[in-house]
């Protein structure tokens, strides 16, 4: 069975404030610990990257050895996607989805969401929320930023969805060929069309990276392998 990987790292990185795929953690580019970490994996015969427009030749300098293509990124993540999914070779049959942004993923949670793809046709990582969600309704008055509670809400009714996110190949493609309004996660995508989604546990180490707040806790994590 085929199973390619997606790489999304198209975005400009506007709350980090440059796009981030390329910024050092622990010794090399973000980027270049996503794509080991993937292909370190026995199940995944190949990887297609999805970069900024602009950043190709840099993603190519990568050492990826599963990397079959690298292709420009779109205006909004969904559109990244779909180019990702536009540059699948023919055969492929599990379709891997996973953020740039997210270099520590383990091996452990990949396969889980490969198995639990081919039993169910779709599946994400995912872990219970640890925090007290509160549900506000904004101020009037913008200038203080204030915010009030409207509700508490029952943590253990909620999950934190992350990357992989995994399908089969069929599955996603005509989530997104029926997609009519943005999303943030494939899973949504697939939702949209009425088919469950398995959830398998994530990793809390598996930190997506948005602020320049995170780049140490990271760095941290990748040290430790």
């Amino acid at each position: 069975m085929k199973i390619i990987a997606i790489i999304v790292a198209g975005g400009q990185g506007k709350r980090m404030g440059q796009p981030k795929q390329f910024i050092r953690i622990a010794g090399k580019p973000m980027l270049a610990w996503t794509v080991d970490a993937l292909q370190k994996v026995k199940a995944i015969d190949g990887i297609i990257l999805v970069v900024t427009p602009g950043q190709e030749a840099a993603a190519k300098r990568l050492k990826g050895s599963k990397v079959i293509a690298v292709v420009p990124g779109g205006r909004e993540r969904q559109d990244s996607v779909r180019n990702g999914l536009a540059a699948l070779p023919k055969g492929a049959q599990i379709v891997l989805i996973h953020d740039g942004a997210r270099p520590a993923v383990g091996a452990a949670t990949i396969n889980d969401t490969i198995r639990a793809a081919k039993q169910h046709g779709a599946a994400i990582a995912a872990v219970p929320v640890k925090d007290t969600l509160k549900k506000i309704r904004k101020s009037k008055f913008e200038i203080r930023k204030v915010m009030t509670v409207m509700e508490t809400v029952a943590r253990n009714e909620y999950w934190a969805a992350q990357t992989p996110q995994t399908f089969t190949a069929g599955l996603i493609k005509k989530a997104y060929e029926h997609l009519k309004h943005n999303v943030t996660d494939d899973a949504a995508a697939v939702e949209n069309l009425g088919v469950p989604v398995a959830i398998v546990m994530g990793a809390y180490n598996n930190l997506k990276v948005t602020t320049p707040e995170d780049l140490p806790v990271m760095a941290a994590i990748l040290k430790g392998r």
